[in-house]
């Protein structure tokens, strides 16, 4: 599928649909997907690491969180799941993915905890508990840069991050440049390429 597709607000690939199952901390899920957007034949190998890898919330656990580039909703559906009392916002420049994502949460019994955003329409004072993100990496460095750069200024004091990125793709340099931001950054794990990192507070 070309980057093209799911990085646009309206994609112009027919929205043919179809259905990923796949499992996280012991739950089953079975998400609709479509085309034009990201990873619509599997559940992407960096969002299952990150799943898999990272410390999902405790079960019935309250707070704000984020899904950065929601795609059609595997992370948010996730969170909104384990975290029972929180909301979680799920943000994406693209419409059908939004629109996906909020589908998939309200097919959960979700929708009342999940807030479906283009980035822009998010309220300018909510601050987040976690962000979680499997960003788009081949937006090219500078963008990634100033998105990643923007959503963690939103970060509550002592809140944390979540992060996945391909090794291949800039993961270890990511990180090498969040430390130098200030960013408490750990890489929690390394699979099948991807690094895991966990981001807290700035130091100083």
């Amino acid at each position: 599928m070309s980057a093209d597709h799911y990085f646009s607000a309206e994609p112009a690939a027919p929205g043919t649909r179809g259905r990923i199952e796949f499992s996280a901390a012991g739950r089953a899920y079975d998400l609709t997907v479509a085309r034009g957007v990201f990873s619509a034949g599997r559940l992407d190998p960096g969002t299952a690491v990150l799943l898999r890898k990272a410390e999902l919330p405790a079960a019935g656990s309250g707070g704000t969180f984020l899904d950065l580039g929601c795609g059609y909703g595997p992370i948010t559906c996730v969170l909104a799941s384990e975290a029972t009392a929180a909301t979680v916002y799920a943000i994406d420049v693209n419409a059908r993915a939004r629109e996906l994502t909020m589908e998939n949460a309200k097919a959960l019994g979700l929708g009342d905890r999940v807030r479906v955003s283009a980035p822009d329409d998010v309220p300018a004072g909510v601050v987040f508990d976690q962000i979680w993100s499997n960003p788009p990496t081949h937006v090219g460095k500078a963008e990634l840069h100033a998105m990643t750069e923007r959503w963690l200024g939103r970060l509550a004091p002592d809140g944390v991050g979540w992060l996945v990125i391909n090794r291949n793709l800039g993961g270890d340099s990511l990180h090498t440049w969040l430390t130098g931001l200030g960013w408490n950054v750990e890489r929690i794990a390394s699979q099948r390429g991807f690094r895991v990192l966990k981001i807290a507070g700035k130091t100083g």
